[in-house]
């Protein structure tokens, strides 16, 4: 799962998240920037949020089962689909080798809340995307890779927020509780709420929208991309749709 700030994987995978988990699958994180621009006060020391939302994010993330969380430590507010982020990303999927890449929409969204097309989120996809292909696949891409020790890999898909896009329904009827329980974990992003749980009570609605259309109480919706058709044909990881099958996924 690449993201660009602590608390975006919550929102955005969480529930999906805690459900491969359940089946089997490590699960690791990538969190791109630092998240020193999330907050509300000016006077508040960069160093102490981030700190504070570095350790935010790992307590949601055992919430979920998550295995590992890395923190690259970009700025915050400033990414940009650069070679330096590219190189990033295809480092951290040659080294945990994933068969499924979770990470954000590249394209801006003219129909959810703004927030889902925010700069950062958007330079990420397209960045994560272009990682996976053709750089991480690439043995002649980043050389100085291979001098680490880390060869070529193919993932075998990406699965990006539906937004417009819509093909694929995760059922997660068992997990939708912990995704909240993961997104209230990042308390620094709730301070002066009332009620945080009102807060996020839009999360809830939409999952139950998505569960409406796929007959389920609830459901999280991706855009499947297959970037290597001869590992998404192989043995099926948990939540993948077979070939032939209907795209939407269910017990």
């Amino acid at each position: 799962m690449i993201a660009a700030h602590p608390d975006d994987a919550e929102f955005s995978f969480g529930a999906t998240v805690a459900r491969l988990v359940d089946e089997g699958a490590r699960v690791t994180y990538v969190v791109v920037t630092d998240g020193a621009q999330g907050g509300e006060d000016p006077d508040e020391p960069a160093e102490e949020l981030v700190a504070t939302r570095y350790a935010e994010q790992r307590e949601a993330a055992r919430v979920l089962g998550v295995a590992d969380v890395a923190f690259l430590g970009f700025p915050d507010g400033s990414l940009a689909d650069t070679p330096e982020l590219r190189l990033a990303l295809t480092r951290e999927i040659r080294r945990h080798r994933p068969d499924l890449v979770l990470t954000h929409q590249p394209l801006r969204s003219l129909q959810f809340p703004i927030g889902a097309s925010h700069p950062d989120h958007l330079a990420v996809g397209q960045a994560a995307l272009n990682a996976v292909y053709p750089y991480a696949r690439n043995p002649r891409a980043f050389p100085e890779l291979l001098a680490e020790g880390l060869p070529a890999h193919r993932v075998a898909e990406v699965w990006v927020p539906g937004h417009e896009h819509t093909d694929l329904l995760i059922d997660v009827g068992r997990t939708a509780e912990r995704k909240i329980t993961a997104i209230l974990a990042h308390r620094s992003q709730f301070r002066g709420s009332r009620d945080p749980l009102t807060d996020v009570q839009w999360v809830i609605d939409r999952m139950r929208g998505n569960g409406t259309a796929l007959g389920r109480e609830y459901a999280e919706a991706y855009k499947r991309i297959i970037t290597d058709a001869a590992a998404a044909a192989g043995p099926t990881p948990p939540t993948r749709p077979r070939d032939g099958e209907v795209p939407v996924v269910s017990p």
